[in-house]
């Protein structure tokens, strides 16, 4: 009987190994050869024949991502090489453990544009044939780290996010380019609320003149490098424009023509126009009414109808109110009827 034998040799600083056995069905199955198979004599006992087959043990395949330093946007291309060029078949890609990629014939894949979540440790394998055997090789895993090209740009507004109506506002979009790639060309867009501003463009900024309530919303922009795959957003950024208070109009709402003590007497004052929160005072002949101080506040704008009772029939006044918010105050014009009441402290 003859039995297998293996001698090994260093060419090319790899390790090869080469197995020797008496009939070559009797070799190594043709589901895979694995690392765990490395330096395993195979021999099944009957010498009827020899073959001899030598194999790369230690980096039976080479796995290669290119570009070596990967950006975001950059065509990523994976290879899976055998030693010295060794025809492959049945190429498979993995990237962290998980079979994404397969290619039947071509050991190159492309990948498209990288994507941070391009990054992983990503292997082949592949099929070699040594006639009449088929085995299954592996590579070593590789890490693939892609670059972020710019992190999300960030909106701002001068010189408030809150201006004034009337003034000028101007719009920021900034966002910084890693050192490697700063001499890349950016283009910009603004956006407000789902509608375009400003298409792409080379400015960083968008100048708006004499804002006004209507131009209150959400803002955000966009950047993008010209001719590239990259596109990233900002966090949307609120505008809220200060417009003054209009002139408040005062309503007396009430059951009877004249009340009578006891009754209750709504005030309703209302402007029609202004920023929020909007802060109403009521006043009888100069006087401020209600619980102290006597405010009521509509936090999101409209009017404001508190419930005042009649107490004493000797006390007689013109009621009024004032409206006012951060920006401006405007009072009523007091009603000619006197209205006979008191408020219940």
């Amino acid at each position: 009987m003859s039995m297998g034998r293996k001698t090994q040799h260093m060419h090319e600083g790899l390790e090869t190994v080469t197995l020797h056995w008496c009939h070559p069905r009797a070799s190594i199955p043709s589901r895979g050869l694995r690392l765990g198979d490395r330096g395993r004599e195979v021999t099944d006992g009957t010498c009827s024949s020899r073959a001899a087959l030598s194999l790369c043990l230690a980096t039976c395949l080479y796995f290669q991502a290119w570009p070596n330093l990967v950006f975001e946007g950059d065509a990523l291309t994976l290879q899976c090489q055998g030693w010295k060029n060794t025809p492959l078949s049945q190429v498979k890609f993995y990237r962290d453990g998980k079979f994404p990629h397969f290619s039947k014939e071509n050991q190159t894949l492309s990948m498209g544009a990288a994507t941070v979540q391009s990054r992983g440790q990503y292997s082949c394998t592949g099929q070699v044939m040594y006639i009449p055997q088929i085995f299954t090789l592996t590579s070593e895993t590789a890490m693939v780290q892609v670059q972020e090209l710019f992190p999300p740009p960030v909106l701002s507004a001068t010189p408030s996010p809150e201006p004034r109506e009337g003034s000028l506002v101007t719009l920021r979009c900034q966002a910084k380019l890693h050192p490697l790639r700063s001499a890349s060309r950016l283009l910009f867009s603004f956006h407000k609320d789902g509608h375009t501003l400003q298409d792409r463009g080379p400015h960083p900024e968008l100048c708006i003149p004499g804002v006004e309530e209507g131009y209150s919303g959400l803002y955000w922009c966009e950047m993008a490098p010209e001719g590239g795959q990259v596109q990233k957003q900002s966090p949307q950024l609120e505008v809220r424009v200060q417009a003054p208070v209009s002139r408040p109009v005062l309503t007396l709402h009430h059951g009877s023509a004249d009340p009578a003590v006891g009754d209750m007497v709504q005030l309703l004052c209302e402007a029609q126009r202004g920023s929020p929160p909007v802060l109403y005072l009521f006043y009888l002949s100069g006087k401020i009414l209600g619980i102290s101080p006597g405010n009521h506040s509509a936090p999101h704008g409209g009017a404001v109808s508190p419930l005042f009772p009649v107490k004493s029939e000797q006390d007689a006044g013109i009621p009024s109110c004032k409206a006012e918010n951060s920006i401006s105050r405007e009072r009523s014009e007091p009603k000619s009827s006197p209205l006979l009441m008191h408020l219940v402290f």
